[in-house]
């Protein structure tokens, strides 16, 4: 039995984020809600917990695939509601996450906003918001939302791409 390891992801509406991540061979489960920060337990944004197999997809490649689905250099008028952020539930995640990011900035030209944080709270969405993208690929946010980002990962991250998203 392999062990299963978990992060929490948040940057743009929580439907988007769960969507991305759904759609990774070795995310086993995908928790979408509202994360706080350990700081401040009662600052809740949109963001996900992602439960992966690391024998299948590598932490570093998810935190990748976050800073690139989400906008992660900008700094707009929704980051109350849509922070971005990584967050941990050990210290030790806390240093390879933070080297993580370290690596990862020279794929971008503007400094990245992503913060590492502490993980806090977590309050699910409501179940009928769950698998919103895979329940209706044709909605009309899912086709200007998220199927932009379903593309993206086909173009750049193939070889993670599981077989429901061919």
């Amino acid at each position: 039995m392999h062990k299963v390891f978990k992060v929490g992801f948040g940057g743009g509406c929580h439907w988007c984020t769960e969507a991305v991540f759904m759609a990774l061979n070795g995310v086993e489960k995908v928790e979408q809600g509202f994360i706080a920060p350990k700081e401040n337990p009662t600052d809740f944004s949109e963001a996900v917990i992602i439960h992966y197999n690391a024998a299948v997809i590598e932490l570093k490649d998810l935190v990748a695939i976050h800073l690139d689905t989400h906008k992660s250099t900008e700094n707009h008028s929704m980051r109350k509601k849509y922070r971005s952020g990584i967050y941990y539930f050990n210290k030790y995640d806390e240093k390879t996450l933070v080297g993580i990011m370290e690596e990862l900035q020279q794929d971008f030209e503007t400094p990245l906003i992503t913060a590492v944080i502490p993980f806090g709270a977590f309050k699910s969405s409501e179940e009928r918001f769950h698998n919103y993208y895979f329940n209706d690929t044709e909605k009309p946010f899912c086709r200007t939302h998220i199927s932009p980002k379903i593309k993206l990962l086909k173009e750049k991250y193939a070889k993670h791409i599981s077989a429901k998203v061919q």
